[in-house]
């Protein structure tokens, strides 16, 4: 059993959230206290209610998501919104979300973890927003095949691609997860040959092609269940608690 404020205390420092920017729905950081006490933490990518329902049978006291309950900002207590709420102080369940400072952590980032999971083990960083680098990229000697073996092997599926690169190498490597397909200009003008992100809107596969560039949509789900599985192995070690990973994907 540990005291929930001092895990709080611990991710918010290694995870920097005061100095980290993200947008503000993210609300970063405890959303939702209990009564002081984890003995059970789980993981998920989504604060969605049969999320929620699934790590409260499973017995947690704290559940910590990458996307947490305040998105849509201010908003009122009712319907679905006020069940969540009511199930998770019934069952004592805390809550903790962290975004954009969990996607670009050195150790325990999603984007750092595929990058090791595709075997790039020399990246460095890239993309700027509100003053921090969002993504890694690394010169591979790969053919795009071979790279797509390794993507799909990571988020344990089929993926979606645009071959826009007019070279079976894959060159400069971008990776930034969630869902950065938008960004495909950007990664042009930074000298990205291949970008890996989750999901993109439909004109970014059209773009790609006319940039020249290969572009790899792994899944904004997938890609970005790395993180939150590292956390509460992380806890897990540290406190000596019983974890468990909450599996809900939504197939996009």
């Amino acid at each position: 059993m540990t005291e929930l404020k001092e895990i709080v205390r611990y991710l918010d420092t290694e995870l920097r959230l005061a100095e980290v920017p993200d947008y503000s729905g993210a609300l970063n950081g405890l959303q939702l206290e209990n009564s002081g006490t984890v003995t059970k933490v789980a993981a998920a990518v989504d604060a969605s209610l049969p999320v929620f329902r699934k790590a409260i049978a499973a017995g947690a006291d704290l559940l910590i998501v990458h996307h947490g309950m305040f998105w849509q900002g201010a908003q009122s207590v009712v319907g679905s919104q006020y069940e969540k709420i009511k199930l998770a102080i019934d069952a004592n369940m805390a809550v903790y979300s962290v975004h954009i400072p969990l996607d670009i952590h050195h150790e325990w980032g999603n984007n750092i973890l595929l990058c090791e999971e595709l075997g790039m083990r020399n990246t460095e960083k890239f993309h700027p927003w509100k003053g921090e680098l969002l993504g890694l990229k690394q010169e591979m000697d790969l053919t795009l095949e071979k790279l797509l073996e390794r993507v799909k092997l990571a988020v344990g599926g089929e993926v979606n691609f645009c071959p826009g690169r007019n070279s079976e190498s894959v060159g400069m490597v971008g990776v930034i997860t969630g869902g950065a397909g938008s960004e495909i200009q950007a990664m042009a003008d930074s000298g990205i040959n291949t970008f890996i992100t989750g999901e993109g809107p439909h004109w970014s596969y059209p773009l790609a092609e006319e940039l020249g560039v290969n572009i790899i949509y792994g899944g904004h789900y997938a890609t970005e269940t790395f993180g939150v599985l590292k956390l509460i192995e992380v806890l897990e070690k540290k406190y000596l608690l019983c974890k468990h990973f909450v599996s809900h994907p939504s197939g996009l």
